[in-house]
């Protein structure tokens, strides 16, 4: 467990080696010497349990808040900014992301590119070193990889997002998944809508009596909305990028180590890339990871 050092607490997701925590390391870097405690606490869902708990045991202020992935749990802003969890709670303290969880920030074509390139110039100075992958085939290429592999994954992804808008309030969302595969990072059998949809209809059927608005004919609503939000020809959507944003970059990671790269037949590892990425990423470049520093500050 983590020393608590001037009293602020920020809570996160995961372990002390997960992805959220060493983003987070990254956010607090230039604040003074004795900056905040990052407390890991597993689940999303379980910070109210372990926050109580952790404090039971300390002597001291409570100054705290949580940092968690956005998931489906709420739409990104129009703005880059964070999302409050609960927007009736004005004082509320828990922030999700802007983008979909973590990953989404670490999915970026140029960033990939240079680790790629490190990587291969280390191998090629130390033939010893463990690397079987070939040379970097460029940013482009590697931005069409990300986007290809956003494409496959569009109608999975409108269905997930049909799941989450069916009840859009905290205490339900819990009880209503967005997808029957397990989680996000595993893909189903098969992206095509019809089965997608097939599986959401069949988890939903349970629902509709004991929760108002959980209806196929709900769900058929949210989906044509988000379809046609995410369709191919609606050019802004893509154009912009904005599958960075809204498709779970788990999802995105899992469905880029299927893709095959025209340029690159043995494409790197993501997962171990975002190891790498984490602590290469420029905050200063994202407004609402800024944004969580100045609010961290001002606890």
């Amino acid at each position: 467990m983590s020393v608590v050092g001037n009293g602020k607490i920020i809570f996160c997701e995961g372990k002390d080696t997960s992805l959220d925590y060493l983003l987070l390391d990254r956010v607090l870097k230039d604040m003074p010497k004795e900056r905040p405690t990052i407390v890991p606490s597993g689940g999303k869902f379980t910070f109210s349990i372990f926050a109580e708990g952790y404090f039971s045991r300390l002597n001291t202020e409570r100054r705290w808040l949580v940092f968690r992935d956005r998931d489906f749990d709420d739409f990104p802003t129009e703005d880059i900014a964070l999302v409050p969890f609960n927007k009736k709670t004005t004082s509320n303290l828990v922030l999700m992301t802007h983008r979909a969880c973590i990953e989404n920030y670490l999915l970026d074509a140029s960033l990939i590119h240079e680790y790629w390139t490190n990587c291969y110039a280390e191998q090629q100075k130390y033939p010893s070193m463990r690397w079987s992958y070939k040379d970097s085939p460029g940013v482009e290429a590697i931005d069409s990889w990300i986007r290809e592999s956003a494409m496959a994954l569009r109608d999975y992804q409108a269905v997930r997002w049909s799941l989450a808008a069916l009840v859009n309030n905290g205490g339900n969302l819990a009880r209503i998944k967005t997808t029957w595969t397990g989680g996000s990072g595993t893909l189903p059998i098969s992206l095509e809508l019809d089965h997608c949809k097939g599986n959401a209809v069949a988890m939903i059927s349970g629902f509709h009596q004991a929760i108002d608005g959980v209806t196929n004919e709900s769900f058929h609503e949210n989906l044509n909305k988000f379809l046609k939000k995410f369709d191919y020809e609606y050019n802004d959507f893509w154009r912009n990028e904005e599958y960075i944003i809204w498709f779970h970059g788990k999802d995105i990671q899992k469905e880029m180590q299927k893709q095959k790269m025209p340029a690159c037949k043995n494409p790197i590892s993501i997962a171990e890339y975002f190891k790498w990425a984490v602590n290469k990423i420029d905050i200063n470049s994202y407004p609402d990871l800024l944004e969580l520093r100045k609010k961290i500050e001002e606890l």
